[in-house]
C-alpha cells in the first residue's frame, strides 16, 4: 500500500459565519488533509504538534481513520495552536480575530521512520523552514511533493518560501496568492512565472469558482459543484489538497492526465467540507456519498458536441 506523509497544523478553530458561531472545535490544515485523504486506499501519517490540552478523542478520531499519529508531538504543559475568524456575508472573505501559535512557535517536525520513504509528501500550510526540514528527513526521493502555502509567508518569509518551492513538484495556492507570488495579474502568466520557480505543476484554487491546473502550456479547469448552501468554508482548500494528494498516492500515476482526475476528486471532497462547521461533515461522510457526488461532477462537466 502506498504511503502519504502529511505535514501541517492540528489545531483548534473558533469560527463565526452569518449563520452561526462555534467555540473551540477541531481544525488545522493537516487534520483536513488527513480526513480527506482517508477516503483512499493508502497509508498516511501526520507530522504536527499539539499541547496537552488537545483531547484524546480527537487523536482517537484520526487513528480510527487509519491515520498514523506517531509524528504528532504532544507537548506537556503546552497549548495547542488556535485560530479564530469571522466570515463576511458572501463567505469569500474573512477577518482573522485571533491567532495563537502556542506550541507551533517552536515546532521541530520529526518524520516517523516508516514514513521516511513515503511515495507522496503533502506539505500543508506552515513556515517554509518547517516544510524544508521535513524534506531533509526523507530517506528516499518521493515520487511527488505537493506544497500548500499562503500570502502570510510571502509577506514575512519570502526567501525561505522560494527555497522550498524549488524542491516541490506541485504548488497549490489561491488566485490572490498566485498573483502576489508571481507579480502577474493574469493567472495564465502567473502560473508560467511560478513554473520557473521550480514546480512542474501549478494548481490555482478559485474557491466557489473551481480550480485550474497548469503544466507547461497545458491547462485544465475543474468547476466547483454548485451547492444550495455553503455553511463554513474553513478547511475547504486543505480538504481539496487532501483529496488531490490522496488520489495521486492511491493511483501511483503522476501524469498530467491523472492529475485532472485528482483535481476532480479534491473538488468533490471539498464540496462536502463546506456543508457543516469545521470537520463535522468530513467525519460523518461515507464513501457512497462521495461516489454519488462524483457522478454529479461527471454529469456537470461532460457533454457531446459535433465539431
Amino acid at each position: 500500500m502506498n504511503k502519504l506523509l502529511i505535514v501541517g497544523t492540528v489545531a483548534f478553530d473558533a469560527i463565526e459565519t452569518p449563520f452561526a458561531k462555534t467555540d473551540k472545535i477541531l481544525g488545522g490544515a493537516a487534520t483536513y488533509i488527513g480526513l480527506s485523504a482517508s477516503y483512499f486506499n493508502l497509508q498516511s501519517a501526520i507530522v504536527s504538534v499539539v499541547g496537552d490540552d488537545f483531547p484524546q478523542e480527537y487523536l482517537d478520531l484520526l487513528i480510527a481513520r487509519n491515520i498514523d499519529i506517531s509524528g504528532i508531538e504532544v507537548v506537556k504543559g503546552g497549548k495547542t495552536f488556535f485560530w479564530s475568524g469571522r466570515y463576511h456575508n458572501d463567505l469569500n472573505s474573512r477577518d482573522t480575530l485571533d491567532t495563537q501559535l502556542n506550541v507551533l512557535a517552536d515546532f521541530q517536525p520529526k518524520v516517523p521512520q516508516n514514513f521516511k520513504n513515503s511515495d507522496v509528501v503533502m506539505l500543508g500550510n506552515l513556515h517554509p523552514l518547517v516544510q524544508s526540514s521535513v524534506l531533509d528527513q526523507m530517506e528516499t526521493q518521493p515520487k511527488l511533493v505537493v506544497l500548500d502555502t499562503m500570502n502570510f509567508w510571502m509577506d514575512c518569509a519570502l526567501p525561505e518560501l522560494l527555497d522550498v518551492i524549488k524542491r516541490v513538484d506541485v504548488i497549490t495556492i489561491n488566485d490572490e496568492e498566485a498573483r502576489q507570488l508571481s507579480g502577474e495579474y493574469s493567472l495564465v502568466k502567473a502560473a508560467a512565472k511560478i513554473h520557473t520557480m521550480g514546480p512542474k505543476y501549478v494548481v490555482i484554487k478559485k474557491g466557489e469558482h473551481g480550480a485550474l491546473l497548469f503544466h507547461n502550456k497545458e491547462v485544465f479547469f475543474a468547476p466547483a459543484l454548485p451547492l444550495e448552501e455553503v455553511f463554513d468554508p474553513t478547511g475547504a482548500g486543505d480538504t481539496f489538497a487532501g483529496g488531490f494528494a490522496g488520489f495521486i498516492t492511491q493511483s501511483e500515476n503522476i501524469s498530467f492526465e491523472n492529475m485532472k482526475n485528482a483535481i476532480i476528486y479534491g473538488s468533490n471532497l471539498a464540496s462536502f467540507c463546506v456543508e457543516k462547521f469545521g470537520t463535522e461533515r468530513m467525519i460523518g461522510l461515507d464513501k457512497e456519498e462521495v461516489l454519488s457526488r462524483l457522478k454529479q461532477f461527471k454529469s456537470l462537466t461532460q457533454f457531446d458536441i459535433e465539431l
